[in-house]
């Protein structure tokens, strides 16, 4: 058995009449849009971006200095970008998964493996602290085998975690089965590290503990240029300005302020679908009573959860890129990819036919070539950039923004004397040795998949020279 390559009748009949719009974002609970910058500001520190990044940077600059003059400018929304659209996994890994710490930073990993842990317990604190209610519930995920050739990987990745000091446990197939009701599940791997939440509710309740806290917030700002201005950085928008003594770039995907970070990351497009709520026996039909994140363990996988109003978030797969680093918003909608998306949620849980799809939506992810985040000082250090997550963001941006945060304010940190914030990534090549290496990649990937994970030559010299695409 593999996973289908085109879709069937009910799967297109599935997202036939779905809206286009992210679930998390099309809600009547949604905040009014802040008002835009007009005129002059002045802050010790602004904040450039709306996205989990920057709005833990805003939260946490204010709880460290109360006094500090802080301001935040989005350039549409809060959450209207990746901190919006994703699935809501908020993991303790900080370097996208436990094989890729320790590919990149074998000699840091146990120490990294505890701080994603500190992290997850602070995102927790921080949530009661700020009074956040972001439906969040600490269910683990399980890591599943949908081919016996994946088994293996999970073992590798059990082993790992157990020298790393942590507990993930192995579930054979039965076990695995007894969990989660469907024909695809070989074995499995459960990570309790892992917290579900509502990504909107998480983003929207930390600008409104950022304004409690002093903070200004202004959406519909785009910051189309910044510069040192006498001593200090000028951000220009266009209907005003900031003057500010440091900044924090968050800004994910977006072309960087700081021209010379543009080619380490690049825009990859990733599709979600979400499902109308299901009923008490639909439900009773899956198992699933933990509640766990799911993700499968191909190179190309699928994420998958359940909501408050047990909904199924069902999204991954393929991972788009689009020559030039196309961002443009028609990327969001890709009725193909949808499509394929319900034929694998059917695959899976064949018990689901007749469900329909509610939402289907696109996002961009900023991918960098290590497949974890990265940071940047510019500016004699008064400018310090961190993106780069590549779809693992919603714990690890908590940790990113208070090692932002160190950096841009000289401190000497446990942090900021890691390799991993230290050091870059390998920068993508420029056009069209981009799109021509991501699209071999990307079929290369897609062989391995039917191959039963065979990596190939070309996988296998990129692995070595640490280049890599991945969602």
């Amino acid at each position: 058995m593999t996973w289908a390559a085109t879709a069937g009748p009910e799967a297109i009949e599935m997202v036939a009449q779905a809206s286009s719009a992210p679930f998390w974002l099309d809600r009547p609970d949604r905040p009014a849009a802040r008002p835009r910058l007009t005129g002059m500001a002045d802050a010790d520190l602004l904040v450039v971006g709306g996205g989990f990044t920057g709005l833990w940077t805003a939260v946490t600059a204010a709880e460290r200095d109360p006094g500090r003059r802080v301001v935040l400018v989005e350039r549409d929304r809060i959450a209207e970008h990746a901190s919006g659209r994703n699935g809501g996994f908020c993991s303790a890994s900080l370097t996208h998964g436990i094989g890729n710490g320790l590919t990149r930073f074998p000699d840091e990993m146990t120490r990294l493996s505890q701080l994603g842990s500190a992290t997850l317990d602070e995102i927790e604190a921080a949530l009661d602290r700020l009074g956040i209610d972001a439906d969040a519930e600490r269910t683990g995920e399980l890591d599943i085998a949908n081919f016996d050739w994946q088994i293996e990987g999970l073992a590798e990745m059990a082993d790992q975690a157990t020298l790393l000091g942590q507990q993930l446990s192995l579930l054979d197939e039965s076990d695995a089965r007894e969990r989660v009701h469907s024909p695809m599940v070989r074995g499995a791997a459960f990570d309790p590290e892992v917290i579900m939440l509502d990504p909107a509710k998480l983003a929207w309740g930390l600008a409104r503990a950022a304004e409690r806290l002093g903070v200004q917030i202004f959406e519909g700002t785009e910051v189309t240029a910044l510069a040192d201005d006498a001593g200090r950085m000028r951000a220009d928008t266009a209907f005003g300005s900031v003057a500010a003594d440091k900044v924090v770039l968050a800004t994910s995907a977006s072309p960087s302020l700081v021209r010379r970070l543009r080619l380490y990351t690049v825009p990859v497009w990733d599709y979600a679908l979400m499902t109308e709520p299901l009923s008490a026996d639909q439900r009773a039909s899956l198992g699933w009573a933990g509640r766990e994140g799911l993700a499968d363990s191909g190179p190309r996988f699928h994420y998958f959860r359940l909501t408050a109003d047990d909904r199924i978030l069902f999204g991954g797969w393929d991972a788009l890129y689009h020559f030039g680093s196309g961002r443009s918003r028609r990327h969001e909608y890709d009725a193909g990819e949808f499509a394929l998306l319900a034929e694998h949620l059917l695959q899976f849980f064949p018990q689901l036919a007749g469900v329909k799809a509610t939402h289907t939506w696109g996002g961009v992810i900023d991918t960098s070539s290590r497949f974890c985040a990265f940071w940047d000082r510019s500016y004699g250090g008064r400018v310090v950039t961190a993106v780069g997550f590549t779809g693992l963001g919603v714990g690890a941006s908590h940790f990113a923004a208070a090692s932002a945060l160190d950096l841009v304010d000289g401190l000497d940190t446990e942090r900021t004397r890691l390799k991993m914030v230290r050091s870059k990534p390998i920068p993508f090549p420029p056009e069209p040795l981009r799109w021509l290496g991501i699209t071999v990649t990307r079929h290369q990937l897609a062989r391995s998949e039917r191959r039963a994970g065979a990596r190939g030559l070309w996988l296998t010299a990129m692995d070595k020279v640490g280049l890599g695409f991945d969602s």
